[in-house]
């Protein structure tokens, strides 16, 4: 009996030791991610660090950005040497009882001509739309005169342009009853004048 008791005292043991053992081990097991959480919290402060070194080169980027406006006015105040605006002397009918595309052949043979030559051209053109361009051309010129105190005969056509204005509508009538329309155009005529030196 006494012998028995003690097989089953030592076999307790091994049981305990071997729990004990047991134990341990997953302890030490704990233990190892305690070390990989130092390891990571030492990653995320150098991570933190690395964010760190980005930000102050934003910095001097930022800081040598106000260096760079600063040096902007100085380029600003050599700019301001600006050229002497062209003197140009306008005129202008409107509610013209030509056709806009017939007054267009008209204004395209006088653009950029000399004003003697316009006048030439425009006196003995067959088209009737050279009449009231040619009396445009003349206001323009007596405006060069009086208003700018310019000679006449020393301008240029610099610009003219021929824009379409109200439409007149009215019928004709046609044989069995019939109506057909008739559109009676109108054009918006400008001209500007400038010294022959500045075109």
């Amino acid at each position: 009996m006494a012998d028995e008791n003690k097989d089953t005292r030592i076999k307790k043991n091994k049981k305990a030791a071997s729990k004990k053992a047991a134990g341990k081990a997953p302890a030490k097991k704990k233990a190892a991610p305690k070390k990989g959480a130092k390891e990571t919290s030492k990653k995320a402060a150098a991570k933190k660090e690395g964010a760190k070194k980005p930000s102050a080169k934003k910095e001097g980027e930022a800081k040598s950005a106000p260096k760079a406006s600063k040096k902007e006015p100085a380029k600003k105040k050599e700019a301001p040497k600006a050229k002497p605006t062209p003197i140009v002397v306008r005129a202008s009918s409107r509610y013209v009882r030509v056709a806009p595309r017939k007054a267009r052949l008209i204004a395209d043979q006088v653009r950029g001509l000399q004003i003697d030559r316009a006048r030439a051209l425009l006196q003995f053109s067959p088209r009737g739309a050279a009449h009231d361009i040619g009396k445009l051309i003349e206001s323009a010129a007596a405006n060069a005169e009086n208003n700018h105190d310019l000679v006449a005969d020393e301008m240029r056509v610099a610009e003219i342009t021929v824009d379409e204005g109200p439409t007149l509508r009215r019928y004709r009538p046609r044989a069995l009853g019939r109506a057909t329309p008739i559109n009676k155009r109108t054009s918006h005529i400008a001209v500007a004048l400038s010294p022959e030196g500045e075109i």
